[in-house]
């Protein structure tokens, strides 16, 4: 502590520490995820499609940051689940978008909600006054993302 009061960490402290403790929070939902019989790249891929709606193959594939090719194997195999379909876009009729089946959202959508239970538990037993300042800290992580989504990536 200096002579002016407490020490506060600088952005990069609270972005390494933000950074560790968002892979350990998707490492621990991930354990709910085997429950939907998908693996986790098949999973990420339904639900941009659920949660994003009727996308072009190569726009999944930019989503999901892998090749058309790879994308293409993934759909295929989620077409053959039921869990997604291709269909003819309104406008041009040459281009297939892809949309999640009423299987594939059901699906999806029942793993979020296991994820979240899991999250929800250890939050339930927190104080109200903590559970006030999580509910402003991820206020101001959902603005720090939104920066993140909307800036261009800079390699350093």
């Amino acid at each position: 502590m200096s002579a002016s009061g407490p020490t506060r960490p600088g952005p990069d402290d609270l972005a390494a520490r933000w950074h560790g403790l968002a892979i350990h929070l998707l490492r621990a939902v991930r354990r709910e995820d085997a429950k939907a019989g998908l693996s986790g790249p098949r999973l990420s891929a339904l639900s941009v499609i659920v949660f994003g709606g009727p996308v072009t193959l190569s726009e999944l594939a930019a989503a999901e940051q892998v090749r058309p090719p790879t994308m293409s194997r993934m759909v295929d195999a989620l077409e053959a689940d039921g869990l997604v379909r291709r269909v003819a876009d309104r406008e041009d009729r040459r281009r297939v978008r892809l949309v999640a089946t009423p299987n594939g959202t059901r699906l999806l959508k029942a793993g979020r909600k296991r994820r979240v239970a899991r999250i929800a538990a250890p939050i339930g037993a927190l104080a109200a006054d903590d559970r006030r300042i999580l509910d402003q800290a991820a206020s101001i992580m959902a603005g720090v993302i939104g920066e993140l989504a909307s800036a261009p990536v800079n390699h350093r």
